[in-house]
């Protein structure tokens, strides 16, 4: 890149597209494939294994407000360049840990480095670098992103066919290091030049503020927020870490995994019918569908399965919740509070998401042997309307007449 040349925004959306297709593929989505293969290796019960994911996924929670302050200083660019090498090395120590505690440890490892070049991370980057096209960017970007369950479900399905879990995490290791590492050193270049104090401050887009609540209001709008994420949080990753087994447990068979597969294009589907229509309301009305529609899906499974219209239904209807979850989980603190400490606000909302979110695929697995799948899945289905009703509190409560004017003072 020459001298005072800045990456644009959209070569920005498609480079952090690519590299969150692999993040996600390698460090999250490959994961659910690969589990009765990781417990028959070291002669574990499953939902033992579930267990040290959701540690895993908790110690990615615990980090995500340190991630986040440092980007807020940093630039999103450098701390994502460190995270591809730190969840490399990590990868790496899974696939080689020689004992089940070891392979815990490292896995816990890995997860604290998906903090450092996941969704918050790349949201993160977006804002600093677009200002008031934050919004429309971050949709851009889980537009590209939606595709990484659809293409890392199969993927690794395929290459577990002929190779076992320890190669495949080697080779999961590789792209991030030379892939994803090298995208987000180009990022970092860019944002060595505009973050403030820098000599080229006046690159930086304008500061966002938030729409004029009072801090009482504030604090209690933020609470109610972080809540409705986390507890939709909660249901989409109890869910998505199991989703293959959970289906083919309730009689789907074989066609479990092509059904798994509709989830990623609805995720595309609904974010790219977001940004032709969405883009003229307030984020908070796609935040009351994504989560209104979450429990409706499981409902619908439940009383279909195992017919396959039934799960068909289910996993279009949940690809269409998480792929506007993913995108309002970006814009709608964005909307409400203003670009300031960005980084660092959308960090402590993840502590409040990972910590539900961690003990989702062990609370399912433990749940399910214990009552039943069926049961366990009512349970679930009950968290994700609570997240729901959080929302609808939100929606009582925060100042929200226009669209645009919570995004831009200016208007």
């Amino acid at each position: 890149m020459t001298q005072g040349k800045v990456l644009g925004p959209t070569a920005l959306v498609w480079l952090l597209g690519a590299s969150q297709i692999l993040g996600y593929g390698t460090l999250y989505y490959s994961f659910s494939i690969l589990a009765e293969d990781m417990a028959g290796t070291f002669g574990w019960p499953l939902s033992w294994l579930y267990g040290s994911f959701s540690l895993a996924l908790l110690a990615g929670g615990l980090v995500a407000p340190l991630v986040g302050g440092r980007i807020d200083r940093h630039g999103g660019g450098a701390v994502m360049a460190l995270g591809s090498v730190i969840s490399a090395a990590t990868l790496l120590a899974v696939a080689s840990a020689p004992d089940p505690w070891l392979f815990s440890a490292a896995l816990i490892a890995m997860q604290a480095a998906s903090s450092l070049v996941l969704y918050d991370a790349a949201f993160a980057v977006l804002v600093q670098a677009t200002g008031s096209a934050a919004r429309l960017r971050i949709t851009h970007l889980t537009l590209i992103a939606g595709f990484a369950s659809t293409i890392f479900w199969p993927l690794t399905s395929w290459l577990h066919g002929f190779y076992d879990w320890r190669a495949i995490l080697c080779g999961c290791a590789l792209v991030n290091l030379l892939v994803c590492l090298p995208i987000h050193l180009l990022i970092a270049r860019q944002h060595r030049r505009t973050l403030p104090g820098s000599p080229n401050e006046k690159l930086l887009p304008t500061v966002l503020h938030s729409n004029g609540m009072a801090p009482e209001l504030r604090r209690r709008v933020l609470v109610l927020v972080t809540l409705g994420f986390a507890l939709g949080g909660f249901t989409l990753s109890s869910v998505l870490s199991q989703m293959v087994p959970m289906l083919s447990a309730l009689g789907l068979g074989g066609s479990a995994l092509v059904v798994s597969t509709l989830f990623g294009p609805a995720q595309v589907l609904v974010r790219l019918a977001n940004m032709l229509i969405g883009l003229q309301r307030h984020p908070l009305q796609a935040t009351l569908i994504a989560t209104g529609i979450m429990p409706i899906a499981i409902i619908i499974l439940l009383l279909t399965a195992p017919l396959a219209a039934g799960a068909v239904l289910f996993a279009v209807m949940l690809g269409f919740s998480s792929g506007l979850k993913s995108i309002v989980q970006g814009t709608l603190p964005l909307a409400l509070f203003g670009s300031a400490s960005y980084g660092t606000r959308l960090g402590w909302m993840a502590l409040a998401r990972q910590v539900l979110a961690a003990a989702a695929p062990f609370a399912l697995a433990w749940l399910a042997g214990m009552i039943g799948l069926t049961c366990a899945l009512a349970v679930i289905t009950a968290v994700a309307a609570v997240g729901f009703l959080a929302f609808v509190e939100v929606a009582r409560k925060a100042p929200v007449s226009g669209p645009r004017a919570a995004l831009d003072p200016s208007l």
